[in-house]
């Protein structure tokens, strides 16, 4: 099996992986959770698990390995930085979309917020991934950014990224445990303890998480599925170098 194929079979299972991830997420909070609403209910809170699953795991992963598809490799490097530039904007929508769910929830049914651990770490991974963001975007986008920049920012901008990717798929995993232990009590008869139909759902839905941020984190450990530099990259450095 040569490397590229070797590439697609990853790919493609990471892509699945994602999906999966998402139709779990969503299955969760309508079969169990009762389903949606923008009211400040119950039912809002029931987008802020769907869309941080969403927009800081699944959308977020596929976006930092865009660079590793071959068939990109012979297409401009710019376009493809515009993809991962929106696909990212978008994943951080999805996610302050999650955060004001929350809080307007919490808000709602006067319930403190920024009390656990999850929440913690929550806000943490979306301000880094805020601050990512905007940095990428005045280092890597902006023509006017100098090429000493560029090139002191790379290696910083793929270890936040990485670092993000790690905390996302944490604050996805705590949230998923708190919410059972809130919500699966005694009182229900079927407490978290006892493995109820539910917690095993999502139980199920937090290994799937996880392995699709090891397979994310496969394609990124391979430096023969990194984007090869081209004459034509190494020539326009040249020029904008000459140019300052």
């Amino acid at each position: 099996m040569g490397p590229s194929v070797y590439f697609y079979v990853t790919y493609v299972l990471c892509l699945c992986l994602g999906l999966l991830c998402v139709l779990l997420v969503s299955c969760w909070s309508s079969q169990w959770r009762g389903g949606f609403a923008w009211d400040g209910s119950a039912l809002q809170f029931n987008w802020h698990p769907v869309l941080m699953v969403s927009g800081l795991v699944v959308l977020y992963g596929n976006a930092v390995v865009v660079y590793r598809i071959p068939f990109t490799w012979k297409q401009r490097k710019h376009t493809w930085k515009l993809v991962h530039a929106g696909l990212m904007i978008i994943a951080l929508f999805l996610s302050f979309l999650g955060l004001c769910a929350v809080f307007d929830f919490h808000r709602g049914f006067h319930i403190p917020d920024l009390y656990s651990l999850h929440s913690w770490m929550g806000i943490c991974t979306v301000v880094m991934f805020a601050f990512q963001w905007s940095l990428g975007l005045a280092g890597f986008l902006f023509p006017c950014s100098p090429s000493w920049f560029r090139s002191t920012l790379k290696p910083v901008h793929i270890w936040i990224g990485k670092a993000v990717l790690i905390l996302s798929l944490t604050s996805c995993i705590s949230g998923i445990t708190e919410k059972l232990l809130l919500t699966l009590t005694g009182a229900t008869g079927e407490p978290y303890n006892s493995l109820p139909e539910e917690a095993k759902f999502v139980n199920s839905l937090g290994v799937l998480i996880m392995v699709f941020g090891l397979v994310v984190f496969v394609i990124l450990s391979k430096n023969k599925w990194q984007r090869p530099q081209t004459d034509n990259e190494n020539t326009h450095l040249l020029l904008h170098e000459d140019v300052i």
